[in-house]
């Protein structure tokens, strides 16, 4: 009988942080997918929540009914032989991806508001994302799930304090010019979904494998779905009021909190180097237990660690960003796979239940 100890909390919580990292709530992902369409860009976020509920009703479910370890066990048994070993390569490089990203989204905050070099700065995330990854599964949840709440309250407080000093201005005027790889509110919302669930699939996997039960996985999406809604939601109206900013910064969101005082600035930043450490030692952990065979071999689990944060560190050189644009909606669209693959599993397995 496994020891199950995940409480809605700490599944949505954990949920929410594998997620909140450097894209979010720097602003640079509510930015590109959502404020650059104006007023529907909301619609954009609505539907992005209600996918992230189901998705992560989805795949912590099968966590929880095929006691995964890994996302392995998920895709498997969601997309078969064929379609499985191309998501589970999706997967695996996006899961290098974010942590490149998270380790040049905190190297750009170092240099922007510290003024300390960012080669540092994202020397710095990759320690500490390594020492944590190294103590297994219930380090990473608790890691992830207790910062949770004060990154929340962190978003809500900047964002709501420039909503009323700097009213929203809904339009497409004076935007940015963004990736072509985006070109509606309503793709905007799926490939933000897709590439997500790219990421937390590793996480959700084995969070669900550890939930009490079946209550316990669908509150808990429901709530981290909606705390992700809204924190959207938030940073969409906090941007729009702010746009010729935040058109030119990689960390809008720090420029905004600057705007409340020095202080607030800087504890945004503190703040905001936490949201980054969430989604990287998703990231890590995810990669490393995939490549280790789910943690079956711990010294091997350690050297791969260890491997994929050093390479991951020469990678992030390439500009936080350029893999916000570039990278994230080419994996979105890849994604999607994983997404159809999902659907077709739990519609499968009610078809089944039906005809006995």
């Amino acid at each position: 009988m496994k020891n199950r100890k995940i409480s809605v909390p700490k599944a949505a919580g954990a949920y929410i942080g594998t997620i909140v990292g450097a894209g979010f709530a720097t602003g640079q992902e509510v930015l590109q997918f959502f404020l650059c369409f104006g007023l529907p860009g909301i619609l954009g976020i609505a539907l992005s929540t209600f996918l992230f509920i189901v998705f992560g009703f989805l795949i912590m479910e099968l966590g929880m009914k095929l006691d995964a370890k890994s996302h392995l066990e998920i895709i498997r048994h969601a997309s078969g032989s064929f379609f499985g070993k191309i998501i589970d390569f999706i997967i695996t490089f996006f899961l290098f991806g974010a942590l490149t990203a998270m380790l040049a989204g905190t190297g750009a905050l170092f240099s922007q508001q510290f003024g300390i070099s960012s080669l540092a700065g994202s020397i710095f995330m990759a320690v500490i994302t390594l020492l944590t990854v190294l103590t297994g599964i219930h380090g990473v949840i608790n890691s992830i799930s207790y910062v949770v709440p004060f990154l929340l309250a962190a978003v809500a407080g900047v964002s709501i304090f420039s909503i009323i000093n700097s009213p929203p201005q809904i339009t497409t005027a004076s935007l940015p010019a963004q990736s072509n790889l985006i070109t509606n509110w309503f793709l905007a919302a799926v490939l933000y979904t897709s590439y997500n669930t790219v990421i937390s699939i590793s996480v959700l996997g084995p969070l669900g494998d550890q939930a009490d039960n079946k209550k316990t996985v669908f509150y808990g999406s429901v709530l981290g779905g909606l705390g992700l809604g809204a924190g959207s939601f938030l940073i969409f109206l906090a941007l729009s009021g702010n746009i010729s900013e935040a058109a030119r910064l990689e960390v809008p969101m720090v420029y905004i909190a600057g705007k409340i005082s020095p202080f607030m600035q800087t504890i945004y930043a503190v703040v905001l180097i936490a949201e980054i450490y969430t989604t990287a030692v998703g990231s890590l952990y995810g990669l490393s237990a995939r490549l280790s065979g789910a943690g079956k071999n711990p010294a091997k689990n350690k050297t791969v660690a260890i491997c994929a944060s050093i390479f991951a560190f020469f990678a992030s050189c390439f500009g936080f960003s350029n893999l916000v644009k570039y990278l994230y909606p080419l994996v979105g669209y890849g994604g999607i796979i994983l997404l159809a693959s999902l659907i077709f599993a739990k519609v499968k397995n009610k078809i089944i239940i039906w005809k006995q």
